[in-house]
């Protein structure tokens, strides 16, 4: 297992969470230390500049940031990457590069996050979108059935990397991309659970596919910085559109609807930057320590294996190995949590809750995440404290036909 340690980078959210067992890290990732002076330095600005912060916003905080992103995702011009508060205004203006009045045939799949999933369902219900939504399980074969699905034809492909609901990976991205790219107009990559967690090369498919995430989870920046990478004249001009998308010509006399080159087209309007902040500090961050996509993704697999020892030889109860949903095994493509599926995971999830032990719940499967700021003790610590209140508080596990309390004999 990697010896990474990083907690001496992480003290305020480590010591703010006092006894807290925090194994929310796909949800809510701590932010390092340097992202809570950056904070502090948003605001700095703010009170020192008013109005006039907004020349270090766009000089400095916005192209640190998008140099983070492409050198993270190995995309060849930092100048595509757009910024959002989150990713439902991509959404939302992706969806409106299409001609008014077409219902759109959309091609993605059954475990996409609310902000496409829950838009699409509603435009569906009004007839605006035509969805084919591929199960996503299976995970070792829904590459192929997704390409295969792609084979008739489709106005876009919206895809996540890694799925939200599970922590299993759709494949290879180069792949996916080849396979839609002849029979989708526009292909979308939601990544917001694969950036910062698996190591991701774009490098090939950076001119045919947008790709979107953001820093509320693995990217350790909080909330408001998201990003979405567009591909250079695709889509040239959203009809959901603010008025930073025409930034470097507001000064000009405005004919028509004009647009700003590069990933400049997909802005809004007006934002509080302070995640941007936080974002490009991270970033500045991780560059001083050598700190790679690579090492922290080798950090959680081990940590997640790790999790699977400790528990099975603890007897954890609901949390075996046969109610995984996704493999964790070494080699295995996994994101950075582990799912477990069982009828009681929102009566569990209660129970670890209740004694200070923060998982969630997606349906009936119950997630545990894991971060670069954990430790080897953090997880068994963690796992002790799970069994003695699973062991107290948690409810019958009928499957086995008998209480969680004898199972934990």
């Amino acid at each position: 297992m990697s010896p990474l340690d990083l907690r001496e980078h992480f003290t305020r959210f480590r010591e703010g969470a006092g006894d807290v067992v925090h194994f929310a890290a796909h949800s809510h990732h701590y932010w390092p230390d340097a992202a809570c002076e950056a904070q502090i330095r948003a605001l700095d600005d703010a009170t020192r500049l008013a109005d006039r912060k907004w020349a270090i916003v766009f000089g400095e905080i916005v192209p640190a940031m998008q140099r983070g992103v492409a050198e993270r995702l190995s995309l060849p011009d930092p100048d595509t990457i757009a910024l959002a508060p989150n990713t439902h205004e991509f959404v939302r203006r992706l969806l409106s590069c299409f001609p008014a009045g077409k219902r759109l045939r959309v091609l993605t799949s059954d475990s996409e996050f609310h902000s496409f999933g829950r838009q699409a369902a509603r435009m569906e219900e009004e007839g605006l979108l035509d969805v084919t939504r591929v199960p996503a399980e299976p995970f070792e074969s829904f590459a192929e059935r997704f390409a295969t699905a792609a084979h008739a034809g489709y106005d876009m492909a919206f895809v996540s990397h890694v799925f939200y609901n599970s922590g299993g990976v759709a494949g290879d991205l180069d792949a996916l991309v080849d396979a839609a790219a002849p029979h989708a107009e526009m292909i979308v990559i939601d990544g917001y659970h694969g950036f910062m967690a698996l190591p991701t090369d774009l490098s090939r498919v950076a001119s045919r596919a947008f790709y979107t995430a953001g820093g509320y989870k693995y990217a350790m920046a909080g909330e408001g910085a998201c990003f979405l990478h567009c591909p250079p004249g695709a889509a040239a001009r959203p009809r959901d559109t603010g008025w930073f998308a025409a930034f470097g010509a507001l000064g000009d006399r405005q004919d028509g609807v004009p647009y700003a080159p590069g990933g400049a087209r997909f802005l809004g309007a007006t934002f509080d930057p302070v995640g941007l902040y936080r974002q490009a500090a991270t970033f500045a961050w991780m560059d001083g320590i050598g700190l790679t996509v690579e090492a922290i993704h080798a950090h959680a697999a081990g940590l997640q294996r790790l999790f699977l020892d400790e528990a099975a030889e603890a007897r954890l109860p609901f949390l075996t190995r046969d109610r995984l949903i996704t493999r964790a095994d070494a080699g295995a493509q996994c994101g950075h949590f582990l799912t477990y599926r069982f009828p009681q995971a929102s009566l569990v999830r209660e129970a670890l809750m209740s004694a200070g032990i923060v998982t969630d719940v997606r349906d009936d499967c119950l997630r545990v995440g894991f971060g670069c700021y954990h430790v080897a003790g953090d997880v068994r610590d963690g796992v002790r404290r799970m069994a003695r209140t699973l062991a107290e508080h948690a409810p019958a596990d009928d499957r086995r036909g008998e209480t969680v309390a004898h199972a934990a004999e």
